[in-house]
């Protein structure tokens, strides 16, 4: 019997497999079939019409417009509906979505690992089967997902932030005092959300901490941040030799480094040191883009919109409206740069569960730039190439993620209408009608 749960209808639903027969007809895998759709598969600019798609376990096997023959495959009338990959969010930090900064300092760890629970659990019904988390206590809830305990996204975890002395992510009070003058671990660290270290030594063992957990990649702050306290927007953060290091130690491991920065002067020093992802980049000139593309190093942005947070002090919301004007500059000028990969994230953080929900809605605020087929490649299979780089630490190593074609992992999305022409095919969560996470189905409204 195999057992594994999913979500319909906002309920928690036990799906259960049996599966009967003879000892050699339990070592097959079961087969879904899916008839009558119009494929998206990411590699297109159109959709595959009258389609058929083969499931065998949590891969696809064939992808046709001629009927497939099978024997014993559970049978899906799409109807006609766009069948399409799961949406993939490379900038996540599942472990804090909707937890305040001040009740991860100061509630027990148990509330906010059920809401964590709670969290990925939504996401994974609003149709986002993939994340890159990119921050935070995260390993024990990527377990629980992987052994099916509960619910929620395939998830790439970059374990805890790595942060310098006064730099993105040091959340210290003005009186707690560095550990290295007062032997004094800072919250965070004790935590397990965050590395506040200087120096390479300390980087480097803190980056081999991440990998020794299961990092699929690292991830360092090598520039400012608008909601920290202390650090200026276009601070450079870490050195060169710092940042090599780190970069080193991934590359000895199979695997890269992504940083949260959004100036060119810190995204050089970044890449000159190896680093092949960058996690924001809103205030990125043309130039920089440029050599991003040619050099292959990845841009993992978000729309930010929104200039102004109520949670915010006036240090930090002034710092949000110089990134959030630089929205609209970078995106206009990636649109120009045609070998430059730009992947889809949001980078929800301590927010309220209403911007939560608001997760794949965000895919809109990108028509201001982008047509819904360029939307729909950077929230699904931009990624794959991303998710590549991870190499020996991928988490998910049997086949690609966001595409829809022969190898690639079962993660799909049945959706009414053509996201191609209407985004809010798979922005409403009304219109998904089946979501599949590793050949498993999760919700069902057929």
């Amino acid at each position: 019997m195999k057992i594994k749960y999913g979500t319909m209808s906002g309920l928690c639903a036990l799906l259960l497999a049996v599966q009967v027969g003879s000892a050699g007809a339990q070592d097959a895998a079961p087969q879904t079939l899916s008839t009558n759709v119009h494929v998206f598969d990411r590699v297109n600019e159109a959709r595959i019409e009258n389609a058929n798609v083969l499931i065998e376990g949590n891969l696809i096997q064939t992808i046709s417009t001629d009927p497939i023959e099978t024997d014993g495959a559970t049978v899906i009338d799409g109807g006609g509906r766009t069948l399409m990959p799961g949406l993939i969010d490379t900038h996540t930090h599942l472990s804090i979505v909707t937890a305040p900064l001040a009740a991860i300092l100061s509630s027990d760890p148990s509330y906010i690992t059920v809401r964590s629970v709670r969290d990925a659990e939504e996401m994974l019904m609003r149709g986002v089967t993939t994340v890159r988390d990119m921050g935070g206590n995260i390993f024990g809830l990527k377990r629980a997902i992987d052994e099916n305990v509960v619910p929620g996204p395939r998830v790439y975890p970059a374990g805890r932030f790595i942060t310098q002395t006064s730099g993105h992510f040091d959340f210290r009070r003005p009186n707690d005092t560095n550990r290295t003058f007062s032997g004094i671990q800072p919250k965070l660290d004790r935590l397990e959300y965050a590395f506040m270290v200087d120096g390479v030594p300390q980087l480097l063992s803190a980056t081999r901490e991440n990998l020794r957990l299961g990092a699929s990649q690292i991830k360092i702050a090598a520039g400012g941040g608008y909601a920290s306290p202390a650090d200026p927007l276009l601070s450079n953060q870490y050195t060169f030799e710092e940042m090599k290091a780190v970069a080193d130690a991934a590359s000895d491991f199979g695997t890269y480094v992504t940083a949260h920065v959004y100036h060119p002067e810190a995204v050089n020093r970044a890449i000159d040191a190896g680093i092949k992802d960058v996690g924001h980049g809103q205030l990125l000139d043309r130039a920089t883009l440029e050599r991003m593309a040619a050099e292959g190093v990845h841009l993992s942005t978000q729309p930010f919109t929104v200039c102004s947070e109520p949670q915010l002090d006036a240090f930090s919301n002034a710092k949000l409206a110089e990134v959030c004007a630089g929205t609209a500059r970078v995106y206009q000028m990636s649109k120009e740069i045609p070998d430059l990969v730009v992947t889809w994230g949001t980078d929800l953080f301590n927010v309220s569960a209403d911007d939560a929900a608001g997760q794949v809605k965000q895919l809109e605020r990108l028509l201001e730039w982008f047509e819904p087929v360029e939307i729909l490649k950077q929230a699904t299979g931009n990624a794959t190439s991303l998710f590549a780089m991870s190499g020996d630490m991928n988490p998910y190593p049997e086949g690609p993620i966001g595409r829809i074609e022969a190898g690639a992992y079962a993660d799909m999305l049945l959706v009414d209408g053509n996201p191609l022409e209407d985004l809010g095919a798979v922005t409403d969560s009304d219109n998904i009608r089946i979501i599949m996470k590793d050949g498993v189905i999760y919700k069902d409204t057929l």
